[in-house]
This record gives structure tokens, C-alpha cells and sequence, in this order.
């Protein structure tokens, strides 16, 4: 198609599509369509339903005509649309003036229509209809649907649809994201075909409330537009607002969206109002305490420091000389202790590795840097500790950092912290994530791990990425196992997951299994029964084998029973176990191997704890699959 075009208005014509004597296709002007009333209006829009077209008039106003115009009773509309949809009975359009999505028709398509949103873009089906918001570009869809498949956090650029499907381009890495009328999509289906790009193309400047598309964003090295021409750009429209719990720290411009952080990183007056965290008569009494604080602690530290200077060097004069300088001994980086020289200096640079193939110690302006100041486009996910964000260190390697928020550092203290990063990167190990360093500078607490490329074992059964070979899940099941055995036997002290799940099974470059998430700010070992709460792993870990094994997730309310527990169990203990395996994946020509992991998975969930094997026993069970010759 046309690399760009210009919207255009005019008078209207219609024509039928008629088959000939020799079986061509042609067309003839249509009779039912024909309204004098219309021939004088110039049309901006058009779209059309089962026997109805409607047009957006050029001054501003709404007609219908056709033989079934009159059921839509649409009468008397002066407003001017931004957008029109229309679906086989019904026709939705967005006004110009407040961005309000208005309907006419058949109800039922319409029904549960969203009051009081504003929104950029409109799409239809058969019976539904779709938008995206203007505050956060997320969509909404309403009328006869399933709206338990309508994505839930994902920003979209553009929409369309056919009867029963609808389609958009995530706005973040423009990947195609569809989602059903009914429970699921059909494996045929077929996507629009208007979603070829995130837009147009085209050669003028983006307006007010636009932003140019940036292809960088997209994190492939060698693409540096989208458009053909160099002199071409796709233009998108700014979000306005921010979800709940997310405060404004960037606003649009003409080369980039506004960002959206989350309010536990909030840190200054300007995110306090937004965020609800300090009512504003309180601001200046809390920064007189804070000065007060920073005041007295300098007074302490210069004192001590001078305490320092006049009895350390007494006290080291009657002690023999070391010889030596002690060297980073706490996998941490904090010394043992600091000779003379090593005290000369108060502020050494800490981006080092603190002792060989352990933790480095970074700079916060370092993991600033890396993640582009900690910006929205960065967050890879979240958890109970904080999020996640994809950094670049300035060496070139790729990171994970997940960030502390604000209920996590009230709740643990600075001891509880070094200890748990003491645990933390003594852990090495091929199949887990391991820690490469941290930071703890101006109240942050910043871990930094190992970047896995191909995302979480969710992602690949239930999130809609490439589909895994039997032979890969088999590897997995192994890796992991691998994985939790090195915590529970391995580590001193031993860890505990407490959440082994799939989303906590990362894929690195090689495709291998990665446990992560562990042993952050757990209950001290006193109050653990470290037996059961291992139990508990294997127990969950069991989940984990039947979901590789049916490609169903762990809980499903569109199944019944909703518990894959509850739903594989019985059929693996009746003998019928290949009921279960993921019809979606074609069969192996061996099934043997798979029949053998659902009944290393029935052993792991049974429910006396006392009855389920040890995660070395389950390695030792998976291991037996491969020496036996049933790889797949």
C-alpha cells in the first residue's frame, strides 16, 4: 500500500457487487443506497453495518441511510466524530469535543459501553466493540464478548477487527497481541489486515499531542526507521494521564511518550500530591526533621572522625605490623579491616569486584544510567520486593535490577539486608539467576542480576511467545530441578523458594532453565521448619511439571475443575496420563518420557507431605529419563 496519505472528505456514491453471465465480479451503482438527501453533504467518515451506511459529515453531524438505517434511530446529531465504528446492527463513534465514546443500534452490541472515558481510537466486530484510552492507551471492549481475554497491561498504538477477533500493536515492542469474542482463539484465525504497522507513514511534522515513533525502542541494533523513506515518520498520540498508583516523571514530547513511576519510587514534593503520600501542610515540618538529621549526623561523623584520627594511631603502635594489607574478604565488600593507607582515603570507588567471582558494588549513577533513569519502558516485571528493569551497564552488558520499593525497605532493616545479600552471592550456581552486585547509596537498595533473554517459562506456555519442544521441556524440568536441589542442599544456609512457580523459571541465551526470586528477606532460620517449607517447593514444583506437560496454567476458572491439581491427578493415577499432555504441541513418536514426568509430577503434589520426594530425588527420577534413552 501507500507509504503515507492524507485524510480527504467529499461527496459519497455507493455500488453493489454483482456477479456476471461468465461468473466476473463487477459493479453497478446501488438503487438501495440511494438518498437524495445525502448527495449534497460532503463526508469526512464512512462506515457501514449489515444494510446501513452512516457518515461523519465535514461541518459536524451524523446521517444514516440504507434499507436498515431507520433501526439504528439515529436522528438530529450535531456533534462531530473523531472516530465511527461500526458493527452489523450498531454504529459507536468517539466525539470530538470530550473524546466520549456514544452508540446507536442494536443494544446488545453496545451493551456495558464505558461512561465517562475518554478514548483515541475505536475498532468493531460482529457484536463488540473496542477502544483504547487516551489516559494510559490500554483497551477496554464492550457488547457481546469474553472479557477475560481483553489484555490487561499493555499499552496499544492501533486496533482492528474482524467478526470475532480483535487485534492491536503493543506500543512497547509493537508485537501483535489478539484476543477472542470467545474463550479462545481458533488456531486458524486470521489477523486484520490493517495492522501492517503501528501507522501511517507520512511526511509532515507530528501535531501537538503526537510523538514520533522512535524504532529504537524496539532494541534491534540496525533498524533505524520504520518508514521507507528517510523523510518519513509515524506519528502517535500522546497518553494524557497515569494509572492508579503511578505518578507523571516525564511528560510527552515531540520524540517520546510521557513516562509513568510507580509511586513507591516517589521521592520528592512533586510526586506527593499524586500519589497521596504526604498531605502538604505536613512537607515543610517533615523537611525541617530531615535537615535537622542530616545536620546532627554531620556533626557526629566529623566528631568521630576526629576521635579517630587522635587514638587509632596510638592504639595500632603497640600491635606488630601485618605486613600485608587484609584484603575484601566479605562477599559484600565491606573490610575486615583498613590499614593506614586504605583509611588515607575516605571515598574509593566501589565499582569493583569486591572479591573474585562474587557480588560487585555499583554506583547509583551507574544503574541510573543503565536504565535510562529508571523509566517505565525499562520495567521488565514486578514483585513483592519491587520492579525489575532491563539495564545496559556502560561495558556493554546486559542486567537485570530490581529495585527495593518503599514497603520493602521500611520493613527490613540494613542488617537483615547485608545478611540476605551475604546468602545471595555465595549462591552460584548454572541454573539459577545469580546476583552480580548491588547498591545500597541514598536510601536505595538495588540488586543486580543476571538478564535472561527469553523471559519466563509463563511466557512461553500461557503468554502467547514461541511454543516449546517436548525435548526443551524435558530439559527445563531437569535445569529447575537442578536448580531448587542446589538451594535446599547445597547453600548454607539452606534456601527456601516458597514461590516456585513458572513465572519464577527464567530462560537464559542457551534456553536454560534458571530458578529466580529466592531468599530475599525471608523469616529467620529459628522460626522456619525447613523440612516442610522444602516439602512445600516440591509440592509447587509439581505444579510446575503439569503445566510444561498440559500447557494449562495452574489455576483456570475457564476450566472445571479450575485446579490443574484437582483436573490431572485423577487421570494420571487411572492410567490415563497422555489425556493431559499439550494437544498444541505435535506428539513426540516416544511418549514414554512424558508418561514417566506425570508420574514424577502426581508424586511431588500428593498430599501427605511425608509421601512426596525430596527435589534430589526428583533429579535423580528426571536424570533416570534421559540415561535410559527416552530423550524425545
Amino acid at each position: 500500500g501507500a507509504y503515507y496519505s492524507d485524510h480527504g472528505s467529499g461527496t459519497v456514491d455507493c455500488w453493489e457487487i454483482v456477479k456476471s453471465s461468465n461468473n466476473t465480479l463487477s459493479s453497478k451503482q446501488s438503487t438501495l443506497f440511494y438518498n437524495e438527501t445525502i448527495n449534497n453533504l460532503a463526508f469526512k467518515k464512512i462506515v457501514s453495518g449489515e444494510g446501513f451506511s452512516c457518515g461523519g459529515i465535514r461541518e459536524g453531524g451524523l446521517v444514516c441511510w440504507g434499507p436498515n438505517s431507520d433501526s439504528l434511530r439515529v436522528s438530529n446529531v450535531s456533534e462531530s466524530f473523531l472516530v465511527l465504528a461500526s458493527a452489523k446492527g450498531s454504529i459507536c463513534g468517539i466525539l470530538d469535543s470530550s473524546r466520549e465514546v456514544k452508540c446507536w443500534g442494536d443494544s446488545d452490541s453496545f451493551s456495558g459501553c464505558p461512561i465517562g472515558v475518554h478514548f483515541i481510537s475505536l475498532t468493531a466486530g460482529a457484536y463488540h466493540f473496542c477502544g483504547i484510552r487516551e489516559d494510559d492507551h490500554g483497551v477496554e471492549c464492550w457488547g457481546s464478548f469474553n472479557f477475560s481475554s481483553v489484555p490487561k497491561h499493555s499499552g496499544f498504538m492501533a486496533l482492528a477487527s474482524s467478526d470475532v477477533t480483535t487485534c492491536g500493536i503493543r506500543e512497547d515492542d509493537l508485537v501483535l497481541d489478539c484476543w477472542s469474542r470467545n474463550a479462545t482463539l481458533q488456531p486458524d484465525y486470521n489477523p486484520p489486515l490493517e495492522l501492517c504497522s503501528p501507522g501511517l507513514c507520512r511526511p509532515t511534522s507530528c501535531l501537538e499531542g503526537e510523538f514520533a515513533f522512535n524504532a529504537s525502542n524496539l532494541n534491534e541494533p540496525d533498524l533505524t526507521s520504520l518508514c521507507v523513506r528517510k523523510d518519513l515518520q509515524i506519528c502517535s498520540p500522546c497518553a494524557s494521564n497515569c494509572s492508579a498508583g503511578f505518578f507523571l516523571s516525564s511528560p510527552c514530547t515531540t520524540n517520546a511518550d510521557r513516562i509513568c513511576t510507580a509511586c513507591s519510587l516517589c521521592q520528592n514534593s512533586s510526586c506527593w500530591d499524586v500519589c497521596g503520600l504526604q498531605p502538604s501542610s505536613e512537607k515543610n515540618w517533615h523537611h525541617m526533621i530531615r535537615l535537622a538529621i542530616i545536620v546532627a549526623s554531620c556533626i557526629s561523623c566529623f566528631l568521630l572522625i576526629l576521635l579517630s584520627w587522635c587514638f587509632l594511631p596510638r592504639m595500632f603502635a603497640t600491635k606488630p605490623e601485618e605486613g600485608t594489607k587484609k584484603q575484601f574478604k566479605s562477599c559484600i565488600g565491606k573490610p575486615d579491616q583498613l590499614d593506614g593507607e586504605a583509611t588515607a582515603d575516605l571515598f574509593p570507588s566501589v565499582s569493583v569486584t569486591s572479591c573474585p567471582g562474587t557480588a560487585q558494588i555499583f554506583r547509583l549513577t551507574e544503574l541510573k544510567d543503565a536504565t535510562n533513569g529508571f523509566k517505565e519502558f525499562n520495567v521488565l516485571g514486578r514483585g513483592s520486593y519491587g520492579f525489575v528493569y532491563k539495564a545496559v551497564l556502560a561495558d556493554g552488558r546486559q542486567v537485570a535490577v530490581k529495585r527495593a520499593n518503599a514497603a520493602t525497605i521500611i520493613h527490613t532493616n540494613s542488617r537483615d539486608f547485608e545478611m540476605e545479600l551475604e546468602i545471595l552471592c555465595n549462591a552460584r550456581h548454572c541454573n539459577i539467576v545469580n546476583l552480580l552486585g548491588y547498591c545500597s547509596e541514598m536510601g536505595e537498595r538495588l540488586l543486580v542480576y543476571e538478564y535472561m533473554p527469553h523471559g519466563t517459562l509463563h511466557d512461553h506456555l500461557h503468554g502467547g511467545l514461541s511454543p516449546l519442544s517436548w525435548s526443551l521441556r524435558l530439559k527445563i524440568s531437569l535445569q529447575a530441578a537442578r536448580g531448587l536441589e542446589y538451594l535446599h542442599k547445597e547453600v548454607e544456609p539452606p534456601i527456601v523458594h516458597r514461590d516456585v512457580k513458572t513465572s519464577n523459571i527464567l530462560l537464559d541465551s542457551d534456553w536454560g532453565a534458571r530458578i529466580a526470586d529466592f531468599g530475599l528477606f525471608t523469616s529467620s532460620e529459628k522460626d522456619l521448619d525447613l523440612s516442610g517449607d522444602m516439602k512445600s517447593d516440591v509440592y509447587r514444583f509439581g505444579i510446575v511439571l503439569l503445566e510444561i506437560l498440559s500447557g494449562r496454567k495452574a489455576y483456570d476458572r475457564d476450566y472445571t475443575p479450575a485446579s490443574i491439581v484437582d483436573w490431572a491427578v485423577p487421570l494420571i493415577k487411572q492410567g490415563k496420563a497422555a489425556a493431559i499432555i499439550d494437544c498444541y504441541v505435535a506428539l513426540p513418536r516416544n511418549v514414554e518420557p512424558l508418561l514417566k514426568l506425570a508420574d514424577i509430577a502426581e508424586l511431588a503434589v500428593r498430599e501427605d507431605p511425608s509421601e512426596r520426594p525430596t527435589m534430589s530425588d526428583i533429579v535423580i527420577l528426571l536424570q533416570q529419563i534421559v540415561k535410559d534413552g527416552l530423550l524425545l
